[in-house]
Order: structure tokens, then sequence, then C-alpha cells
């Protein structure tokens, strides 16, 4: 966990330099958000230098940051494109708050669970006293985390929608304060799931201790930018790698990029380079390590974008590269993710056929990658 010390620059003026600088078009749905965001971080703020005034003797006696009167959350939900991601980044980078923490939800689910197994192995072994293991896990998590952002906000798994409610009454009354972005109003969470019944009470206690709020932006600002670009970079070189640094550099409108870590049933996935939900890999990370269809699916789950460079040619002798690749682009595909890639080749001379399963699956392969490089791929997009 990394906490990061900021200056004191106001989401408002980082969006202004990004306006003056042409990197983003002012927009009033954006504006709106901008503003919430802003007051939130100066309530955090005040609440954090009251809690400093205190002293250390008033807060052991008064039960510490509990006490302090904590400001409602943001819940920022709209259509994919629109800029939530952007201004999560900016408001993180800035937040005054020092104690906070920026994760996937997914990840944070998979620490939750493995600290409550943890748990529940003391309480077995009776180290600890019985109890709901929940609660120490909540209690952990709000003695080092203040303010928690989560980006494309989403609940798939029945597991964590059976604790939910129970972590989060208690971070909320630890004094934790959220801010969330997603693609669905809170009401429709986990629509459809497995006995939806049992995230119900988490949903209402979300929408008590959040201010919601839709970012309806008429402009999908990924889409405006991507369809205009050249997406299948070929062949690679210096003048390939300038243009994929430039769409990078675009797409990210120059906000700050960072390093982190996906967990995947127990495997971790490095990503060297990330930022608003777009990440940047190599070849050789993902299709020479051994990684599978489930790690793709992971990697969908967390960036609505991708970056590939350094795609070689392939054939028959780098067989498990080929399957990895072609596995790579069919979840992708599937899962309606942009792709900006730089290859050794156009699509249809990136195998060289020798006969076999790979090269009449790399026929499919070729045919996606044309496809994903067409506007009409970018416009069949579907949320997660």
């Amino acid at each position: 966990m990394t906490y990061i010390v900021s200056g004191t620059q106001s989401v408002m003026a980082r969006y202004q330099e990004l306006v003056s600088a042409a990197s983003i078009s002012e927009d009033a749905a954006q504006l709106q958000v901008v503003r919430l965001l802003d007051e939130l971080d100066e309530a955090l703020a005040t609440r954090q230098a009251a809690s400093e005034r205190q002293g250390f003797l008033s807060r052991l006696f008064s039960g510490g940051k509990a006490k302090q009167a904590s400001p409602k959350g943001l819940y920022i939900w709209g259509s994919v494109g629109r800029g939530k991601t952007m201004l999560m980044d900016l408001f993180f980078e800035g937040a005054r708050e020092l104690k906070k923490q920026r994760s996937h939800f997914h990840e944070f689910m998979e620490d939750v669970h493995n600290r409550v197994y943890a748990v529940r192995q003391k309480i077995s072994s009776g180290e600890l006293k019985d109890g709901d293991p929940i609660l120490p896990v909540a209690d952990e998590i709000a003695n080092n985390v203040s303010l928690l952002c989560f980006d494309e906000f989403t609940v798939t798994d029945i597991a964590d929608a059976m604790l939910l409610g129970r972590l989060f009454t208690r971070l909320f009354e630890k004094g934790v304060v959220i801010v969330v972005t997603s693609n669905v109003v809170p009401d429709n969470l986990y629509k459809d799931g497995l006995n939806r019944n049992h995230i119900l009470p988490f949903i209402a206690l979300l929408k008590e201790r959040t201010t919601t709020i839709c970012l309806d932006s008429p402009t999908d600002y990924r889409l405006e930018k991507l369809g205009k670009a050249e997406t299948y970079i070929a062949p690679c070189g210096p003048q390939a790698d300038e243009k994929m640094q430039q769409l990078w550099e675009e797409i990210t409108m120059g906000l700050p990029l960072h390093r982190e870590e996906l967990h995947n049933k127990g495997r971790v996935i490095p990503v060297i380079k990330t930022c608003s939900a777009v990440a940047w890999f190599t070849f050789d990370e993902l299709c020479v390590q051994p990684l599978g269809a489930s790690d793709y699916l992971r990697i969908c789950r967390a960036y609505h974008t991708i970056f590939l460079s350094g795609v070689p040619v392939l054939s028959k002798k780098r067989r498990n590269e080929a399957k990895r690749f072609i596995n790579l682009i069919d979840t992708l595909y599937d899962n309606h993710r942009q792709l900006v890639i730089c290859a050794a080749a156009e699509p249809t001379q990136l195998y060289i056929s020798e006969g076999g399963t790979e090269a009449f699956e790399f026929d499919r392969t070729a045919s996606r990658l044309i496809e994903m490089r067409s506007r009409e791929y970018l416009l069949s997009r579907k949320d997660l």
C-alpha cells in the first residue's frame, strides 16, 4: 500500500490546465463533477486538520477518527468514455488526505477475502476470540486508510456480495470515505445476480454514504480520440514507437503514469505502465510469460484500452507464444476492449503458415485484428 503526499492544487485548477493545453475540451457535465470533488477534498482536509488539532490523548479517549464528522463520498456513474477515470485520477493525485488508497475493486476484495480467511484461521486455532471475522479486517483497513477510491466499480461475485454490507458498514463507522466511478447507477449493481438480496443492504448504505451523480456528457471522448487514430501500427521501429507514444499521451492526457499489480488466482500480473484505466504491455510480458485466458480476462476487467508493443512475426517454432497471442486477442475482442498494437507486420502476414492448428486459428485472429482497428468496432464496445 502506498500513500502519496500531494500538493494543494485543486481539481479545478488541474482540469483547467488540461483545457488550456488543449488536452481536453471543457465539458459542463465534467465541471459539475470537478466542483463536487473539490468540495470533498476541502471537507477531508478540514476533517484531517481538526483531527490533528485534537491531539493524541483526545483522539485516544474519543475513539479517533471514527468520532470526527465524515463527509459523504461520491459515486460517479455514466457511459463509457465520458472522463470518469480522468477526473478520479486528478482528484486522487492532488487529494490532501494523506492516508489514501486507489485500488481496482477486484484486488481490494481479493485482499479482503485473504485477510478474512487468515482471521478465521486464528479463530479456529484459539489465537483470537470467536466473532465476526470481517470486523477486525475492516478495522485494520480503516486504521491505515481514510480515503478509498475505486475506478469502474462493479460487483460480479456472489462471495463479494455476501460480505459487502458488513465490511462497508464498519468502514463507514470508522470514518472511511469512498469515491467510486461506475458504468451503472447504484440500484443496478449486481443486477440479476445470484442471491441479489444479499447486496441490497449494501446498496442502500452506499446511497446513504455517497452523493450519486451521473456524468452525462454527450461526448464519448475515448471514441473521439481513438476513432481518428491509427491503432494498428506496422512495422515496428522508431517511427512506430513515436506514434505509439503520441497516442498514449493523447489518450491519457499527459497524466502521470504508475506501476501496479493485478492478482488472479494466486498469480501476480505486473503492470509496468498504466494511467486512467489504460495499460501498456509488451508482447513478452503477455505472451512469452505463462499467462492464460483467465489472466487476460483479469486485464480486461481492469483496463478499457490496452497498448501492446513488440509483436513479432510468429510461426510454428513459437507455438506457445502464438497460442497465447491468439487467446489474448480473442479475450480482448470478446470483451470489446480497445487495442493499440505495434507489430512487425500487417495482420495477414503476422503468422508464417506451416500448417497445423495455430495456422488455422490465426486466420481468425488476423480477421479480428483487422476488425478491431475499425471505427465500427469502437462503436460496438460494451460496458463492463
